[in-house]
């Protein structure tokens, strides 16, 4: 008798167990319904994508045919990483693709990132001996533009000089810092600003541009009403013949070479000359040239989100302790 009331107990435990097996059962079987269901709606959702955005070659061909002019496929506004033929899911327009750009992109959904300047360290973004060096920071950079799908090209000369009168990147910079009133004819170099110093020019360059590390030359209480504005790095000739014009107190630049341009205008001071260069840091002088682009592609591919991502000013300065 005790041996079948074992048995029966038993067995009625089994019995019990099968609603709750069964229930687990069909609870992972309507998860995996819908894993499978949305897995099945993101690749619908990706293949009408893929069916109807243009294509990063496409982008910038209607880009090119814009901006006119002659282009190569190996030139410097070209395709430097990333499947061109890659469908379009947003536009970043950035100073310089980097690593944090490239995130931020990711991010925001934007995987054509259109850049000013190069993403692989030299002017022409050569590759050879940074690939035949296994270069860490390159190879981590081409894998992230390849997992994520991102396609990256490079617009520097065509949107410099662009068949128009007034140098984008230039207007650009202008429109940030509020002075576009100041701007009488296209291509004006020497610019005549309020009545200011050169320490207060400084600070409004800096607080405007969002530029963390101005560098200045000259003296702080300089009186200042007339200036040129070179972004980015314009070179030592182009620099020297602004310095050197009676009609221009400030010179404010991006970049120089610190043996030309920099003793240069301390020359100048010590013989007399009142004169100043204001040194800015190539990203933050040009930064707005990138906004710029926004405003002039999204009328033309006003199906495209395109947007800005500023490049971060990577310097910071230390006080003498």
């Amino acid at each position: 008798m005790r041996r079948l009331l074992m048995v029966v107990t038993a067995l009625g435990s089994s019995i019990a167990t099968v609603p709750a097996v069964a229930q687990q059962r069909v609870a992972g079987s309507a998860e995996s319904r819908e894993t499978a269901s949305r897995d099945i709606a993101a690749r619908d959702t990706a293949a009408r994508v893929s069916s109807t955005a243009m294509t990063a070659r496409q982008v910038m061909d209607r880009i090119k045919s814009e901006l006119k002019g002659s282009w190569s496929d190996s030139g410097i506004d070209s395709f430097k990483d990333g499947d061109p033929d890659t469908p379009v899911t947003g536009i970043a327009v950035t100073m310089m693709a980097t690593m944090d750009v490239l995130q931020r992109a990711v991010v925001a959904g934007l995987n054509l990132i259109i850049t000013h300047e190069p993403t692989f360290y030299s002017h022409e973004d050569k590759l050879t001996n940074l690939e035949l060096l296994r270069d860490p920071a390159t190879a981590a950079k081409r894998a992230y533009i390849r997992e994520h799908h991102l396609v990256v090209f490079r617009l520097h000369d065509h949107w410099h000089f662009p068949a128009r009168a007034e140098d984008p990147v230039r207007k650009g910079v202008f429109r940030a810092l509020g002075w576009e009133q100041y701007l009488q004819q296209p291509g004006q170099l020497a610019i005549a600003l309020p009545p200011t110093t050169v320490g207060a020019l400084a600070s409004t360059l800096a607080r405007k541009l969002n530029a963390h590390s101005v560098r200045v030359v000259g003296d702080r209480a300089l009186k200042v009403t007339q200036i040129a504005c070179l972004p980015g790095s314009a070179g030592f000739e182009a620099q020297r013949s602004a310095l050197v014009r009676d009609d221009v107190e400030v010179v404010i630049i991006g970049e120089a070479r610190e043996w030309e341009t920099i003793p240069y205008v301390a020359d100048l001071i010590s013989q007399g000359r009142k004169k100043a260069l204001i040194v800015l840091g190539h990203v933050p002088s040009e930064q707005a040239g990138s906004d710029e682009l926004v405003r002039w592609l999204q009328p033309l591919l006003p199906d495209i989100k395109t947007q800005a991502l500023p490049t971060a000013d990577p310097f910071w300065t230390a006080k003498p302790q």
